[in-house]
């Protein structure tokens, strides 16, 4: 949900979570991810 670009607040009332949780959530999962890449290593299409 919040990926979709939907808020932490939106995302409190539909799952009836308090909004800290959900930021909580957010970063563990963040910290599961690889680090982006630098703009300059990142090959453009064309």
């Amino acid at each position: 949900m919040y990926v979709n670009g939907m808020g932490f607040l939106a995302i409190e009332r539909i799952k009836k979570v308090h909004h800290t949780s959900i930021i909580n959530w957010v970063k563990q999962v963040g910290e599961l991810l690889p680090d982006a890449c630098e703009p300059e290593t990142i090959p453009l299409g064309g």
